[in-house]
């Protein structure tokens, strides 16, 4: 895995091999950054469901001004924590997280922290994405104006057109993966 444009252009990424971990595959990366690409400079990017970290790397390397990565596995973690150090990302432009995406969201939304331009959620498939895209929904996680919630999931698993106040514009569909992009809309 490799970082495909930006400052870090070219870097090698470790991840575990474990058929547990599937990365979102090149041409799906490709097409998320080409499509973010006017949103990304400066943004505060969330990496939900991180795995290596190659997603917000990859936002760093274009431009986000800081990340957050956020998995579950204290081991893919270890790997995240790797990765920067290989890029050669200052400290202060991401942090790390050992946690659920769904607790995390909840202890944000109760600590008011800050809020993120873009979100990027990516769990494994046979997961119940419904929980976190309410959260998403139902709060200020994402910037109100111009925030975006991009969920990776698998092609067959189709997720609402609609979550309160979230709204799908665009759909892109590669092999048995999809890229879903919501935008808050405050006319419910």
């Amino acid at each position: 895995m490799q970082i495909l444009a930006g400052k870090y252009k070219g870097r090698r990424l470790q991840s575990a091999l474990s058929p547990k971990v599937r990365p979102t595959a090149r041409r799906l990366r490709e097409s998320l950054f080409e499509l973010l690409a006017a949103r990304i400079e400066n943004a505060r990017f969330l990496d939900l469901c991180a795995g290596s970290g190659a997603v917000g790397i990859e936002a760093l390397s274009r431009g986000a001004s800081f990340v957050t990565f956020v998995d579950r596995s204290p081991k893919m973690c270890s790997f995240i924590n790797m990765n920067l150090e290989l890029c050669g990302v200052p400290p202060e432009q991401a942090e790390v997280m050992a946690e659920d995406a769904t607790h995390f969201l909840h202890r944000a939304e109760l600590e008011q922290e800050s809020h993120w331009e873009i979100a990027f959620f990516d769990p494994p498939y046979a997961t119940d994405y419904l929980p976190v895209l309410e959260t998403f929904s139902g709060n200020g996680l994402l910037k109100r104006k111009g925030g975006v919630l991009v969920v990776e999931h698998q092609s067959d698993n189709e997720l609402p057109e609609r979550i309160n106040a979230l709204r799908r514009w665009r759909i892109i569909r590669q092999g048995e993966s999809c890229l879903s992009f919501y935008e808050r809309k405050n006319n419910v």
